[in-house]
């Protein structure tokens, strides 16, 4: 395909119309004025109200940020669990031409640090349980001109030495309620994130007005959303803008529900909202969505979801768990994606010319990470970019360009590693494509393991294992090996409630799917897994924690 852009004919329509995120508000408060939008607090209580009361809170955040001095390019950091004030900040910051900037509470000090300095941000918004987290770095935060204390309490104020502090809710009780949105160039950010760093300092991604857009429509499509729908936002809005799924509700008039703070030990508080909200559509990751099944394993009368749609990302879920949630009526929808992609790439959809397929070929299906959505260019090249062959076996890595993908990185010099002098987003992800064209990451290039010149996927051991019924949790990773370059090690968390559970009990179980010799040489019982701030398995901590240990069992 050429990249040339040809000229033809003149058209008659509104080409001109800027694609802006204040749209899909404007929408939900003149169509669907009374739907309502709920956010659970601190306490356990539900903050209840309606887009059109949404409306008028936003445009009173647009005025008081504007009163603030908060100008048209700022970038303006956001630190908050999903609660209606993010909600609003995305919009009204947006709305104003400003970006928000999402900061991941979970990296480290050094790198928000890194994060707020690079980006150059102006203003921060912080929760009130995420304070301390300012307060370890206020020595190196000269550039912030202010902070708002975001909090279910509108007379709180902390303990702090940051100034000037403002509360969040008396900014609002202050402003008007009158406010005309400015229209922005769709060409402008909207909103930044940076990838976690796990591989050097974070990089800075900036998705503009007209991406997001792009994107909701996408996303919408790909989770068969209308305004039947109740959207339960699950994925953290500070981690890729929670993958751009809660901005589908109000472009549709959905029902919208915001859970606020929870944890991978408290999901038993997302489970509640499912059942008690009637939730048809939410999004995570198999480390949310195991916890919350393992909880539904304890309730005495288990839940019957009615259309529950679970778009999961972040890593392959395994497949038992996909067929516990489709027994409670939950159907899990693989999908695949990136910070720099916003996220989505794929999605797992059964084709019509598929459905005589068995249900054990369906299932098998359903495992990959699925087929392309419309709109964007991939391709899956060799190591001197040639395109590979559709035929499921061989590998290459994953390229991806469309009006939702990045073509650079913020002023970074990493960008011409990453990027392709035609515009493709290198994924570092090894993939397949069938005959049928489903993509199926095998893994990450850094993590397949090289064993005496032969691959083995850690995705599918780990997926395996996580099959035993009494098997929390595994991740694989390839460590030196005195023979083989490289061998196998899995780290695995059992259940509370199982018994003993044996290394050979385990590689007699996920035998039947690989050859022996692709069987790690060793599963270590463990208490916990290291993980990223963003919830994957930390294979590059596991790897340099372990990285001598079949040298010295093979010397002792």
């Amino acid at each position: 395909m050429s990249d040339a852009v040809v000229k033809g004919f003149d058209s008659t329509f509104g080409d001109d119309f800027q694609l802006n995120t204040i749209t899909f508000l404007k929408y939900a408060a003149g169509t669907f004025p009374e739907v309502e939008v709920a956010s659970r607090l601190d306490d356990g209580r539900m903050f209840r109200y309606d887009y059109a009361q949404a409306m008028r809170r936003v445009k009173r955040l647009a005025n008081a940020l504007t009163d603030m001095g908060v100008q048209p390019g700022d970038r303006v950091g956001v630190m908050e669990w999903n609660t209606f004030r993010f909600f609003e900040l995305y919009f009204a910051l947006s709305g104003i031409g400003a970006v928000l900037l999402q900061l991941n509470p979970r990296i480290s000090h050094q790198d928000r640090a890194y994060v707020l300095q690079h980006s150059g941000a102006k203003l921060l918004c912080v929760s009130d349980s995420m304070w301390p987290l300012m307060e370890a770095i206020k020595d190196q935060l000269d550039q912030v001109q202010g902070y708002v204390l975001l909090s279910d309490d509108p007379d709180k104020q902390p303990e702090t030495s940051l100034a000037p502090v403002s509360s969040y809710e008396q900014l609002l009780q202050g402003a008007g309620e009158e406010f005309v949105w400015p229209v922005i160039d769709e060409r402008s950010a909207y909103s930044g994130a940076y990838t976690s760093g796990t591989t050097g300092k974070p990089k800075g991604v900036f998705y503009s007005h007209r991406s997001i857009y792009l994107h909701t429509l996408a996303i919408a499509g790909a989770a068969r959303m209308s305004c039947e729908d109740t959207l339960m936002q699950t994925v953290p809005m500070f981690h890729c803008h929670g993958w751009g799924v809660f901005f589908a509700a109000p472009m549709l008039g959905a029902r919208l529900i915001f859970p606020g703070r929870y944890t991978a030990e408290t999901t038993d508080v997302l489970v509640d909202l499912l059942i008690s909200e009637k939730v048809t559509v939410t999004c995570g990751a198999p480390a949310i969505f195991l916890p919350m099944l393992h909880y539904i394993n304890t309730l005495e009368e288990k839940p019957r979801f009615k259309n529950l749609r679970m778009l999961s990302g972040a890593t392959e879920p395994p497949q038992a768990m996909m067929k516990q949630y489709a027994e409670l009526g939950a159907d899990v929808v693989h999908a695949y994606g990136a910070t720099e992609t916003s996220p989505l790439v794929t999605a797992n959809v059964l084709k019509p010319s598929l459905a005589d397929l068995s249900e054990g070929d369906k299932w098998e299906l359903r495992k990959k990470q699925g087929l392309p959505v419309p709109g964007l260019d991939w391709k899956v090249v060799d190591h001197n970019d040639e395109e590979i062959p559709n035929d499921g076996k061989t590998v290459g890595e994953l390229l991806v360009k469309g009006p939702w993908i990045a073509s650079s990185y913020y002023n970074d010099s990493r960008s011409e590693d990453s990027f392709t002098t035609d515009g493709f987003w290198r994924s570092g992800d090894a993939a397949v494509v069938d005959k049928n064209g489903y993509i199926k990451i095998t893994d990450r290039f850094k993590d397949v393991i090289k064993s005496g010149g032969e691959w083995i996927s850690s995705i599918d051991l780990e997926n395996a294992i996580m099959a035993h019924p009494q098997v929390l949790e595994a991740a694989v990773v390839g460590i030196n090996h005195p023979k083989w370059e490289e061998r196998p090690l899995a780290l695995v968390v059992v259940k509370p409630e199982a018994g003993e559970v044996t290394q050979d009990e385990v590689k007699e179980f996920i035998s039947p799917g690989f050859a022996k010799w692709q069987l790690p040489d060793e599963i270590l019982f463990v208490p916990e897994i290291p993980k990223t701030s963003v919830g994957k398995f930390s294979k590059k901590n596991i790897r340099e924690t372990y990285q001598d240990y079949y040298a010295r069992s093979k010397q002792g």
